[in-house]
């Protein structure tokens, strides 16, 4: 697909008081941790967290719990650690990206500051406590520590590369020696936890247990359609099949040596034919839990005075203005992409074999527009333009708006329309275009998804929720997700001698079906195992303890075998 533009870069204020940097300017996708190689539900929900987040939009991992978000997730992928451009490791600096027109964007840059020393009040914090100057560790990644203890059922990955961060991703992956030293040293820095110390907060260990997992971001292997000055080459298509089998080797072996813990390893794709054609898709569905496709930005206000045209169309309609993505191709279109990675394109060098329940679409939270839009006979659709839509307060840029930027517009019977052949909303008022999401094109593409067997959905990104988290709520209930409110602390301290057992603590496990035992917290249970749980029964699908059935979704370790 077309590669994705920096999502909001003028909004990522810089917010250098106390020392802090610039954020991340970029964009890009994908995972975290407990989540099996079985078969989905389809009701997955994957969604990304900016580093950026926390300057100039002020939108912190508590407002995850206050707006009811965390609850509606499986997965959270926080967005985006580098490559260092030497080392060719996983590293963290306090370094703005700088200008993402420059092919040097990126190098050396990373934000440790918002990442682990960036202090929050008692009301911006999730647990509501001030973080204290000799703690281990601030900032979001000590907030997503208590948003974790808060929502056992989430997992948090830490997403590498994106759209700015994704350039030394081929120098890294070349060698097997190179392969071995990037994991290890991602391994040894999200999952060990072991962070350099940087103004005061850091060292061994002080980041243990918040990262589930790893999220693959490289966009694009063997492409010359990503970023100005990133490093590609031919071999990059194996090199990055192999890079796969490492993370996945290295994560494995480590879970299996400290409990038999499961971590996570998921990527974020290209679902333009050009970007697909570079991808082993026969090859790497055994090392993933999860392909996330980028099912958006295959239109927007680059194409300059248009046509306009929907930037994540389900089907390419008669109506589609746009030529191929590359010569021999077909145009873009959510269905195209879905087609091309289960079933293939041999016509087009694509394997296809990747299998349906570990592939979710993309949602993008955001919308593409134009201005200088001639309403024509179809409401601004397939029309000229004069360059990008106004920016707005937010977004501060040209061609891009958020849902809580466009009141009156999205959802507003009089400037909301539907394209049938494509199966996409857009809007349009006043000389402006839009194209995005609203609840019938999210209920059409989550139907789809349901239709190929698909595992669920990847949200891009969670700062374009408005302060009901409209869209997320219309996804989460187009694809039949379920909400997992907050854990509560007990009323009564269970050690307490002098507060009397609720039952006889040497009486068998309540809630047993028939033959099938009651789970009993603390128990190992291997692969295999059957547990009932509240009036459902369920299997392990690999060892496990401490993880309630039902906790984790029909991804996770327990399977649901249904009501007792």
């Amino acid at each position: 697909m077309h590669p994705r533009r920096t999502l909001i870069a003028a909004l990522l204020s810089t917010a250098l008081a106390t020392g802090g940097l610039a954020a991340t300017v970029g964009i890009g996708s994908a995972q975290a941790a407990d989540a099996p190689a079985s078969a989905s539900s389809g009701g997955v929900r994957i969604a990304y967290y900016d580093q950026w987040s926390v300057y100039g939009n002020a939108f912190y991992p508590k407002q995850l719990d206050t707006r009811g978000i965390a609850g509606k997730l499986d997965i959270i992928n926080y967005s985006f650690g580098n490559i260092h451009p030497t080392d060719l490791t996983c590293f963290e600096a306090n370094k703005a990206a700088g200008d993402d027109n420059n092919p040097n964007a990126g190098d050396g840059a990373g934000d440790s500051y918002a990442d682990y020393q960036k202090s929050f009040s008692a009301a911006d914090s999730v647990d509501g406590v001030a973080d204290k100057w000799d703690q281990p560790i601030v900032g979001v990644f000590n907030q997503f520590k208590e948003l974790k203890a808060k929502y056992p059922h989430l997992k948090i990955n830490i997403s590498l590369g994106g759209w700015t961060y994704s350039k030394y991703f081929s120098d890294a992956a070349k060698t097997d020696a190179s392969r071995k030293k990037l994991v290890s040293s991602c391994i040894d820095q999200y999952i060990k936890g072991n962070l350099p110390v940087e103004g005061g907060f850091g060292g061994a260990g002080s980041a243990a247990g918040i990262f589930d997992g790893i999220d693959i971001d490289w966009e694009y292997p063997a492409s010359a359609g990503g970023h100005l000055g990133n490093h590609y080459a031919p071999e990059d298509k194996r090199n990055f099949t192999l890079l796969l089998a490492e993370f996945r080797k290295q994560l494995d072996a480590y879970g299996a040596a400290n409990g038999g813990k499961k971590y996570l390893l998921t990527a974020a794709f290209g679902a333009g034919q050009d970007k697909i054609a570079n991808i082993e898709t026969d090859k790497i569905g055994q090392y993933l839990d999860y392909a996330n496709l980028m099912t958006y930005d295959m239109h927007g206000a680059w194409d300059g005075d248009g046509p306009t045209y929907h930037q994540s169309p389900l089907y390419s309609g008669s109506n589609d203005p746009s030529d191929p993505v590359a010569p021999g191709t077909e145009k873009y279109s959510i269905d195209n992409a879905v087609d091309s990675w289960l079933d293939g394109k041999p016509a087009y060098g694509i394997a296809g074999g990747f299998p349906a329940n570990k592939l979710t679409l993309g949602y993008e939270l955001y919308y593409r527009g134009w201005k200088g839009v001639p309403a024509g006979t179809t409401h601004g659709l397939t029309q000229s333009a004069t360059g990008g839509s106004s920016a707005r307060p937010l977004s501060q840029q040209a061609g891009i708006a958020h849902y809580k930027e466009l009141g009156g517009i999205v959802d507003n019977p009089a400037t909301t329309y539907w394209d049938d052949e494509a199966k996409a909303s857009y809007f349009y008022k006043d000389g402006e275009f839009f194209t995005g999401l609203d609840q019938k094109s999210i209920q059409a593409r989550a139907d789809y998804a349901k239709q190929r067997g698909l595992a669920g959905a990847m949200m891009y990104s969670l700062l374009g929720l408005d302060d009901k988290a409209t869209l997320l709520n219309q996804i989460n209930t187009a694809i039949g997700g379920t909400t997992t409110g907050p854990t509560t602390p007990p009323t009564t301290d269970p050690t307490d001698p002098t507060t009397p057992p609720t039952t006889d603590p040497t009486d068998p496990p309540a809630g047993a079906c028939g033959s099938v035992p009651a789970y009993v917290a603390g128990t190992v249970y291997n692969a295999g195992n059957e547990v009932s749980y509240n009036g459902r029964k369920y299997k392990a699908q690999w060892w496990t303890q401490n993880e309630t059935p039902g906790s984790t979704g029909d991804w996770g370790v327990w399977k649901d075998q249904g009501a007792c």
